[in-house]
C-alpha cells in the first residue's frame, strides 16, 4: 500500500500555523512563568498562607515558600496545557467543508517546537527539587542544638507528654508528665522524641508546619523553635482507629516567666505522695 503523504497545501495550511501556535504558547508561557517567579520572590509569597494559618515556627515560612512555589509553577503549566489543548482543538476541528487536520510530527519536524515547553517544564521541576531538598535538609536532617527535649507518646486515643523538670533532663525524678497538654518555651529550640504505644499516629502542629509519623517500636526525633507565645492545636494526622477524630491536644508556647511557673508547679507536685504528676 502506498504511504500517504500530506500535500503541499496541507503543509502550508496545517504545519506552519500549528508551529506558530506552539511557538506563541511556549513564549507566552516562558514570560508568565518568569513573571510569576519574580513576583513571588519579591512579594514575600509565604505571607499569603500565614494570613490563613499563622506561621509560628522558625522554619514555617520556608515550608510556606515551598508550597506556594510548587502551586505557582505546577498550577501555571496545568492551565497552560488546558489552554493550548482547547485552542488547538478548536482551531483544527472539523468544520463544514474542512476535515479535521492531522499532522504527523515525524514528517514535519514538529518535535522541535513541542520540545520547548517540555524543557521549560523540566527546568521548573529542577527549581522545585532544589528548593525542596534545601528545606528538607534544614528541617529533617540538620537540627540545631536543643535548649530542651520532650518525649511525646501517642496511643489510641490520647497524647502523653513528658517534660524535663527544673534540671532540664528527661527520665529524672522531677520530670513532669501531662496528658494532651504540651508546654514549651518560646524562642527556644525544642527537640522531641516521638513514640507510639500501639498503631501508626501522626504528630501534627499546623502552626509549626510540622507533621511527623509515630511508628510503633521506633523513637523518631525532630525539632521545632516556636516564635510566638500562645495556645495552639495539636492533631493526629494519621487515621488510627475509631477514636482518631477525638485525639486533639493543646500546645502551650510560654514566655520565660510562664514556663518557669509551669516547671515550679510541676516540681512541687512531684514531691506529693502518689508519684509522677499528671496535668
Amino acid at each position: 500500500m502506498a504511504e500517504h503523504r500530506p500535500s503541499p497545501d496541507s503543509e502550508g495550511s496545517g504545519w506552519q500555523p500549528l508551529a506558530r501556535s506552539v511557538f506563541f504558547t511556549t513564549t507566552l508561557g516562558a514570560i508568565i512563568v518568569v513573571s510569576v517567579v519574580l513576583f513571588y520572590i519579591f512579594s514575600g509569597g509565604e505571607d499569603y498562607i500565614a494570613r490563613l494559618i499563622p506561621a509560628l515556627s522558625s522554619y514555617a515560612g520556608d515550608i510556606d515558600h515551598l508550597i506556594l512555589l510548587i502551586a505557582a509553577l505546577v498550577g501555571f503549566w496545568f492551565f497552560a496545557a488546558l489552554f493550548a489543548f482547547f485552542v488547538l482543538l478548536f482551531k483544527y476541528r472539523a468544520r463544514p467543508g474542512h476535515k479535521a487536520s492531522y499532522l504527523a510530527t515525524h514528517e514535519h519536524q514538529l518535535e522541535t517546537w513541542i520540545a520547548w515547553p517540555h524543557w521549560l517544564v523540566i527546568a521548573c521541576d529542577l527549581v522545585i527539587i532544589v528548593v525542596a531538598v534545601k528545606v528538607w535538609h534544614m528541617v529533617k536532617q540538620v537540627a540545631p542544638p536543643p535548649d530542651t527535649t520532650v518525649r511525646i507518646i501517642a496511643q489510641q486515643w490520647s497524647w502523653t507528654f513528658r517534660h524535663p523538670g527544673p534540671d532540664n533532663k528527661l527520665d529524672t525524678a522531677d520530670d513532669i508528665v501531662t496528658i494532651d497538654r504540651l508546654h514549651v518555651p518560646v524562642n527556644k529550640v525544642v527537640h522531641f522524641q516521638l513514640r507510639s504505644k500501639d498503631v501508626l499516629h501522626d504528630f501534627a502542629v499546623p502552626v509549626f508546619r510540622l507533621k511527623q509519623d509515630a511508628v510503633p517500636g521506633r523513637t523518631i526525633t525532630g525539632w521545632f523553635k516556636p516564635t510566638r507565645a500562645g495556645a495552639w492545636d495539636i492533631q493526629c494526622a494519621e487515621i488510627c482507629g475509631i477514636g482518631h477524630g477525638l485525639m486533639p491536644a493543646r500546645l502551650f508556647v510560654e514566655t520565660p516567666e510562664q514556663h518557669a511557673a509551669f516547671l515550679d508547679a510541676g516540681a512541687k507536685s512531684a514531691q506529693l505522695p502518689g508519684g509522677q504528676p499528671i496535668y
